[in-house]
């Protein structure tokens, strides 16, 4: 059982930038690869980021590379999520999610073990 916790979400203007936090429980965090997912009404959660357990690979969805940086601090177990030149489109709900294994997919909902409750991003125009 892992715990994880968002926060950072809120309000900001197109082009305005945003830092989630993830912390996670436990003191396995290092063992898990981490990822973040989000969700908008009516749309299917989707894939936005992840890293690997050492923090040596990072992934993207293809719709925030160049404005969104994942990153981990495993002595703090926190993954953040720095948002950058934030669109109208990227306004959902985002959640954090530990993945425990370390092989296999990393951009299926289903690829991962553990979610957080998440934390709304809205973002005006």
């Amino acid at each position: 059982q892992v715990q994880l916790v968002e926060s950072g979400g809120g309000l900001v203007q197109a082009g305005g930038s945003l830092r989630l936090s993830c912390v996670a429980s436990g003191r396995t965090f290092s063992g898990y690869a981490m990822g973040w997912f989000r969700q908008a009404p009516g749309k299917e959660r989707e894939f936005v980021a992840c890293i690997s357990r050492s923090a040596g690979s990072t992934y993207y969805a293809d719709s925030v590379k160049g404005r969104f940086t994942i990153s981990r601090d495993n002595a703090k177990n926190t993954v953040y999520l720095q948002m950058n030149s934030l669109k109208p489109e990227d306004s959902a709900v985002y959640y954090c999610a530990a993945k425990r294994d370390s092989s296999g997919t990393y951009y299926f909902q289903r690829d991962y073990d553990y979610w957080g409750q998440g934390t709304q991003v809205t973002v005006s125009s």
